[in-house]
């Protein structure tokens, strides 16, 4: 019976990349993109807590970019890899930032959603994406 899913695997990573980065979209990208220069601002003050005090709303507005037209490719599955790369990397500093301000179980749900994306780059979209696997 376990093994015939295994003829699933390309619906299963569809199915993943849709619900997954749809969440996502929903509760990361599209606030902090609609936020404008004032949430962009707000988000890009936190890289103080990983060095970085230049430029606060250019990183806030990169992290939009990433949390938001970074997750959309990821959905569809057109730049699939560079996609999870850049959502791994946000991921990687939100965690430390949320690690430093509020403690291991605040970065908890970064930690685990930068180890799926980082996995995800090695995995691929599957066959149902716009970049065909």
């Amino acid at each position: 019976m376990w093994k015939n899913l295994s003829k699933y695997a390309d619906l299963g990573l569809f199915l993943l990349r849709v619900i997954l980065g749809s969440l996502y979209l929903w509760a990361h990208g599209w606030p902090k993109l609609a936020g404008g220069l004032v949430e962009w601002k707000r988000a890009g003050l936190t890289m103080k807590y990983v060095g970085i005090t230049f430029w606060p709303t250019f990183w806030g507005c990169f992290m939009a970019f990433a949390q938001s037209v970074g997750v959309t490719l990821f959905i569809i599955g057109l730049f699939f890899r560079p996609s999870c790369l850049l959502l791994f990397l946000t991921l990687t500093f939100a965690s430390i930032i949320a690690y430093r301000t509020q403690g291991l179980l605040a970065a908890e749900h970064a930690i685990q959603l930068a180890i799926i994306f980082f996995a995800l780059l090695f995995v691929g979209p599957g066959k149902f994406s716009a970049d065909k696997g």
